[in-house]
């Protein structure tokens, strides 16, 4: 780099790791294309309304059971360090590290940065076998909805307790 010049945020992103990232989500959908291609999968001509709320309450579940959940602290430790618990049975996770590790960090205590992969996963799922795709989806959605009626509930308890 040339003197004064500045990098992309100070050396703090990890750019080469986030590469790495990408091409590994790049590579894995052009390989389930292939293998679908091959297998004799044969994608859906539409993909109705209700799929596309199903598939999208189980993307927010499953993006958050991925980086907050504390049962699932064990897939984050090696590139996270906890920060504080939060409502719900939720944790904050923080990234540690450089390089690929940090931006594995990044993704795995993002919900955000999560979600891409597991609807990369999801819709995968859909693809080959929907039946089982939809029943995991209704499964997560479930979850999603006991989630907003716990909220609810204890939004109301609070209430009239004053």
């Amino acid at each position: 780099m040339a003197a004064g010049e500045r990098s992309y945020d100070g050396g703090q992103a990890p750019l080469g790791g986030y590469a790495a990232l990408a091409a590994t989500f790049t590579t894995g959908a052009a390989l389930f294309a292939v293998t679908a291609r091959r297998s004799g999968v044969r994608l859906p001509e539409r993909v109705p309304p209700w799929d596309v709320a199903l598939l999208g309450a189980a993307v927010f579940k499953g993006s958050r059971l991925l980086t907050k959940d504390k049962v699932t602290s064990f897939l984050r430790a090696p590139f996270t360090r906890r920060t504080e618990e939060i409502p719900a049975g939720e944790v904050m996770d923080e990234p540690r590290g450089e390089g690929v590790r940090r931006a594995v960090g990044d993704l795995v205590s993002c919900p955000f940065c999560s979600s891409m992969w597991v609807a990369g996963a999801l819709v995968c799922g859909y693809a080959c076998v929907p039946r089982a795709a939809r029943l995991v989806c209704a499964g997560l959605g479930a979850v999603t909805l006991a989630d907003w009626l716990q909220y609810a509930w204890s939004f109301t308890e609070q209430r009239v307790e004053g």
